[in-house]
């Protein structure tokens, strides 16, 4: 505990209000100051600069709230450190002035640790290292730490994930009962397997994947069905989702079920996926390999003509895939029956096209229910041998990337009917509709655009469906789908079920990925409980191994210790915020990861030009993602030119007040890159204006004559002036820092603290 912080008699939290005190772990920002984030369901406190001296990213601190600012948020002083963050921290070592420090990759901590010769471990300067604190930072003095582990030079293949998984404490080595208890396993399905499975080895199951795929964990199968005479009589199809059966091989409280649960999901990255479970499950006894006998749990579903569920059963069976398909053959197959990829497998098109059939069924009541299906482009990294980025390309969705889609949704829509039905706790899929903060600026947006579309006060998916194919023909439309699809929550797991706006079901939950997702397989165990008539409980040993949550967007945050959960909804919510807060880190590690890539990408195109589409405007500047790459940067405002942009909050845009110029989402420009920033994973754009000359040059020639020819001019124009004063006092507004919108002290501290930030989207 730090000397320097005088600890006080913790005083009630039951009031936000002056001078109360209360915990939560801090959570740092690269510009030095941090915010506590509330173990209760209370607002973060802002933490300034100058509090977090001595404090670092993790710790676990009390705070007494000193004041609000003008928006009403807590501003906090520290009182007492409760606990020190005893994780490594990763960084590169460095050696400045004699003194050897390491400057973590992690910018949150803020300050450099400093470390003694005899703590290097035979590490050298700019190697990538992991080291762990010997004195933490006080008011007056930095932190000391030992290197614990070297893990190589920034430029090895590879090390960008190995950076990433550390600085995102990602699980990446099972322990060792884990891989004994894994290397115990059978080699293939038993003869005791099979005992109460329904065979279905004869059908025609087969799994859709994409090319790179290695664990297959769902295959379908559908043929045309009826039932009953007259206008009673049901018509349509009989759907089969069958999924790998996970919880068959791991129990709750094994080595397995503990490491599993301690990942809660794969990560995927590119040229790498740390999975959830050990590759002999994941790729081997759980993976639905073609024909091989696999273990499964099966959704039965009857479709009607119209799309809807007409009837289900889940029963546990065991299965034979007669195919490995890929989205790219089905597709083919779907659009040239007599085709060469039909001709390979002439026995499975008429179940493909059966396939087709459902899925446009079940496609047709989705747009009936009016769930949210927005026009968005997901980009793939192609890496070449060595790690580096050889080209971005998109992600082009298909008919069997569509069918797929729906008929894993069917399957999810019927398990969460089923436990609801039977009236179990279990975690739940919950999307829901905008908070009344963004519905409020969603409604401001759209009525500046004037497109006589507007949100009720309780708005449903379909008022933003018809919004979404109203302008889907606007050359403003990605604009506006974006401030659509970001007016909306994040999704989470909890017990609490409140539907999923998103695709407007009134439940939803996961069952279709047990192999890389820990919910599915406890959906998985309670459905399994349900057919047996039983009750499953939550393991509680789960419950002791729970992390608080870092991330102040990662779902609800109570009960913040997990052993305080006194009823079983409660330690479900404790599972479900586990979860989600693990589907956060993942998904923050692999944007990490890729952000590093694009930059190390775009230091060899300093200098040239591309064409780039506004992704985002901010007061600080606009964010450009280039066509043709797929990469985004910023713009600063101070390289919009010489006028004074205002950021208009409800359009999204700023607005130049001389010339009236607008930039907004969606927006074509012209830019140059000018800088990268590996280590900020950071790429800023320069503007090109129209009026500029293009130069023949090479891209760096070009740049430094550009710059060349912007200092001639100016001094060209401080010369021809007339008056000395005059020029003087036109020297001086020149050289005078950037404003900000606003005006005034607060717009250059504005525009300074801005000139910090990195290119990532703000989410």
């Amino acid at each position: 505990m730090n000397s320097n912080i005088k600890t006080t008699k913790h005083a009630s939290t039951s009031a936000l209000g002056l001078l109360s005190e209360i915990e939560g772990t801090v959570q740092g920002h690269r510009d030095g100051h941090g915010f506590l984030i509330s173990e209760t369901t209370g607002p973060d406190v802002y933490l300034s600069a100058q509090e977090m001296q001595s404090v670092m990213h993790g710790d676990r601190l009390r705070v007494r709230v000193q004041r609000y600012d003008k928006r009403g948020r807590p501003e906090g002083k520290v009182l007492d450190i409760l606990q020190r963050q005893s994780r490594p921290i990763i960084g590169r070592l460095l050696l400045e002035s004699g003194v050897w420090l390491v400057a973590p990759e992690d910018k949150r901590y803020g300050q450099d640790i400093l470390v003694p010769k005899a703590g290097l471990a035979n590490a050298t300067a700019g190697q990538v290292v992991a080291v762990e604190l010997t004195e933490p930072p006080s008011l007056y003095t930095q932190p000391v730490g030992r290197v614990v582990e070297v893990l190589g030079e920034i430029d090895d293949p590879g090390m960008e994930i190995e950076i990433a998984v550390r600085k995102y404490e990602v699980p990446h080595e099972f322990s060792a009962a884990t891989l004994a208890q894994a290397a115990k396993l059978p080699e293939r399905v038993r003869a005791v397997d099979l005992k109460h499975r329904i065979d279905l080895r004869d059908v025609p199951l087969v799994t859709i994947d994409g090319e790179d795929a290695r664990d297959f964990d769902d295959a379908v199968y559908c043929q045309p069905h009826k039932q009953g005479r007259g206008k009673s009589a049901f018509k349509g199809w009989r759907l089969l989702v069958a999924i790998a059966d996970v919880s068959h091989y791991v129990k709750p409280g094994e080595p397995l079920d503990e490491d599993a649960y301690e990942r809660a999901t794969s990560v995927y990255f590119p040229r790498r996926v740390i999975p959830m479970l050990p590759e002999k499950l994941s790729n081997g006894l759980c993976s639905l390999n073609p024909e091989q006998e696999r273990l499964s749990m099966v959704c039965d579903m009857l479709v009607s003509e119209t799309g809807d569920l007409h009837a289900y059963q889940f029963y546990p069976a065991v299965i034979c895939s007669h195919a490995r398909l890929t989205y790219t053959e089905v597709a083919a197959t779907l659009g040239n029956t007599h085709g060469p990829e039909a001709a390979k497998r002439p026995h499975l098109v008429p179940h493909l096209l059966h396939l087709h059939e459902v899925y446009r069924a079940l496609l047709a009541r989705r747009e009936q229910r009016g769930a949210v299906d927005f026009d968005t482009v997901e980009t793939q990294i192609v890496c070449d041998d060595g790690g580096r980025i050889e080209k971005i390309v998109p992600r082009v969705r298909n008919e069997a990337h569509r069918l797929i889609e729906e008929a894993m949704l069917a399957a999810n829509v019927c398990s969460a009917d089923f436990i609801a039905q039977h009236k179990h706790l279990a975690l739940f899929r919950v999307h829901e509709g905008p908070t009344p903060e963004k519905r409020t600026t969603l409604q401001a947006y759209l009525r500046a655009l004037g497109l006589g579309l507007d949100l009720s006060d309780d708005p449903k998916p379909s008022e933003f469906q018809a919004i979404a194919v109203a302008t889907r023909d606007r050359p403003d439309a990605q604009q506006i789908h974006t401030m659509l699809l970001r007016s909306m929550q994040q999704a989470i797991y909890t017990p609490i079920n409140s539907g999923h706006f998103g695709l407007a079901y009134q439940a939803y939950t996961h069952f279709t990925s047990p192999i890389r997702r820990y919910p599915d397989l406890l959906v998985h165990r309670v459905i399994k409980a349900i057919l047996a008539a039983k009750r499953y409980q939550l393991d509680q040993h789960k419950l002791e191994v729970a992390k608080p949550l870092l991330s102040k967007r990662s779902g609800p945050r109570k009960p913040h210790n997990p052993l305080a959960a006194a009823t079983e909804q409660e330690r479900w919510e404790v599972v479900g915020a586990h979860c989600s807060a693990n589907e956060r880190r993942a998904d923050e590690a692999s944007r990490d990861v890729e952000a590093w890539l694009k930059c190390r990408y775009m230091r060899e195109h300093l200098g040239e030009e591309f064409s780039g589409t506004v992704s985002a405007a901010t007061s600080f500047g606009l964010f450009v993602q280039l066509d043709a790459m797929f990469v985004e940067g910023l713009v600063h405002i101070t390289e919009l030119g010489g006028e004074y942009f205002r950021f208009d909050e409800v359009r999204q845009e700023l607005r130049g007040e001389r010339t009236g110029i607008r930039y907004g989402v969606g927006t074509k420009v012209q830019v140059q890159v000018s800088r990268v920033d590996l280590d900020g994973r950071r790429i800023d754009f320069r503007l090109v204006h129209p009026q500029e000359e293009r130069r023949a040059a090479r891209p760096t020639e070009r740049l430094e004559a550009l710059q060349r020819e912007d200092r001639a001019l100016k001094a060209q124009r401080r010369q021809a002036k007339a008056s000395p004063a005059a020029a003087a006092g036109r020297k001086r507004a020149a050289e005078a820092p950037p404003r900000a919108p606003g005006g005034g002290k607060a717009a250059t501290k504005a525009a300074r603290k801005a000139g910090a930030k990195t290119s990532k989207r703000p989410r």
